[in-house]
Formats: C-alpha cells, sequence, structure tokens
C-alpha cells in the first residue's frame, strides 16, 4: 500500500506533527488556524477553519489523505467521504491520545520510526516531570471560555498535573464536549484555586475582568495576583503544540521555580 503523498490537515496540531516528522511536503492544504511553525501561513493554502471548510478547494487540490478532528468536524468529513476522498478522524481527549495519534500519524504515512522517536521524547520528558513533582501542588482552575465559564478538556487537565499542579475540576477532564465542562463563578470560590489561567480560544483574556467577578476578590489566586493567560495555539490544540510550549507556560503559571525544567 502506497502511503498518501497529498494530505490535507484540518486542525493545527497534524500539520505541526507532519512539519516535526519531516513529512510538510505531503501537505497540500491546511486549516485557518495554522500557526505552527510560522512558516506555514507562507507555504501552505487555506482550505477552512475550523467547524467549516472549502469543500469544492480541497477537492481541486486531489489529496490521497484528508485529517479531521472531533464530532464537530464530522459533516466536513462526511462530505468529503461521498466524494470519495479518503478521511481520518482524530479524537485524541487526552495526553495519551495525543502520543496516540502522533504514533498513528506516523503509520499511516509510513514514517514509523520518527514518529515513535518523536512520542517517546515527550513521554520521556513527561516522566521526569512527573518522577519530581512538587511537595505542594498549587490548585488551577484552567478556564477555556469565560461565557459560559468552560473548565479546561481532558489534555489540559493532565497537563496541569504534568506542570505540578492539581486541577481544581479533574472530575470534568473525561467530559468531551465544552458544554459538560461549564461550572459556576460559585464553584470556582469554593474550589479555591490558588492560580488561574485563561485561554480564551480567539479572543484575549481580560485578568481585570477576571478578578472583578463578584465574591471573587477572596479567591487566594485574585488575592495573590496570580491570574496568568496562555494563548490558545499553545495550549487548546491536542498536539506537540500542548505538549512543549504550552507545558511550560503551565510550569511557568504554576511552579516558576521548576520554568526551567
Amino acid at each position: 500500500m502506497t502511503a498518501p503523498q497529498r494530505i490535507v490537515c484540518l486542525t493545527e496540531e497534524t500539520v505541526e506533527t507532519l512539519y516535526l516528522l519531516g513529512q510538510e511536503d505531503r501537505i497540500v492544504g491546511v486549516t485557518g488556524y495554522a500557526v505552527r511553525p510560522k512558516r506555514v501561513r507562507q507555504e501552505k493554502p487555506r482550505v477552512g477553519a475550523f467547524t467549516s471548510a472549502d469543500i469544492p478547494k480541497i477537492i481541486a487540490l486531489q489529496p490521497d489523505l484528508v485529517l479531521t478532528f472531533s464530532d464537530l468536524q464530522a459533516d466536513i468529513a462526511a462530505a468529503l467521504i461521498r466524494e470519495g476522498i479518503e478521511v481520518m478522524a482524530f479524537n485524541q481527549r487526552d495526553v495519551a491520545g495525543i502520543l496516540r495519534m502522533i504514533r498513528t500519524l506516523g503509520r499511516l504515512i509510513d514514517c514509523t520510526d520518527r514518529a515513535e522517536a518523536l512520542a517517546a521524547g515527550y513521554e520521556s520528558r513527561i516522566a521526569d516531570l512527573r518522577a519530581r513533582a512538587p511537595d505542594h501542588r498549587p490548585r488551577a482552575y484552567f478556564e477555556e471560555w469565560d461565557d459560559p465559564m468552560i473548565t479546561g478538556i481532558g489534555w489540559v487537565s493532565d497537563l496541569i498535573e504534568i506542570a505540578g499542579g492539581t486541577d481544581c475540576f479533574a472530575h470534568l477532564r473525561h467530559e468531551a464536549s465544552a458544554k459538560d465542562r461549564i461550572v459556576t463563578p460559585e464553584d470556582v470560590i469554593v474550589a479555591a484555586p490558588d492560580v488561574i489561567v485563561a485561554s480564551w480560544c480567539g479572543k484575549k483574556v481580560r485578568p481585570e475582568k477576571i478578578a472583578s467577578r463578584p465574591g471573587w476578590e477572596a479567591i487566594p489566586a485574585v488575592t495573590h495576583g496570580r491570574i496568568v493567560e496562555i494563548k490558545s495555539p499553545l495550549i487548546l490544540q491536542p498536539g506537540p503544540a500542548a505538549l512543549t510550549d504550552g507545558l511550560d507556560a503551565l510550569i511557568a503559571a504554576l511552579c516558576p521555580e521548576d520554568v526551567s525544567a
């Protein structure tokens, strides 16, 4: 079986993975949100956003394979399948799933060894961080959206723990749908996080807005001014960015004394 030579990536993480595997020449189209590495913006044509795509443009690129993510792209995948195009739909929701995605993509394109080395490198660092977890784990509330307030998805919760923190809402980590991870202002007050990490997908975080919520002045994170923004491309895409720069940003936010880890 011949490995696909013309690939369209409709989410960021598969774009970055293919570049890291040295297989960027196979990419013929990308999501409009692809920003890693920076040169992708100049090198590859944009064929869609996240929940929408230019189906005729994708068809015109004659891809051997289109890579999608989650049920949110199910309609796009179905439309492409009806056109006879092969589609691989990933659905990773935790760190283990991210590592599995990297290895699976490597097998799909006959780059198994490179993909294994890439995933194993991430695993090794994660294991090192877990082995030297801090004595005091700061409690963290991760805010993925502000209205309604949505706490972090599975891989974010995993990374908080790897970075040395405790996710205040870890019991929601396996809820794949954002609507099932909605929390109330009162929930956060009761949780009393030491650190608030926010990443509002698509818009800039306003720490002063968070701090001014009624009753939040008593939350330790607000009292001590520990409200931190992490840009969404670093933490809200389930791929290499989250395991590298996203994890680094969480370590800096939660355990700044370990920032050189």
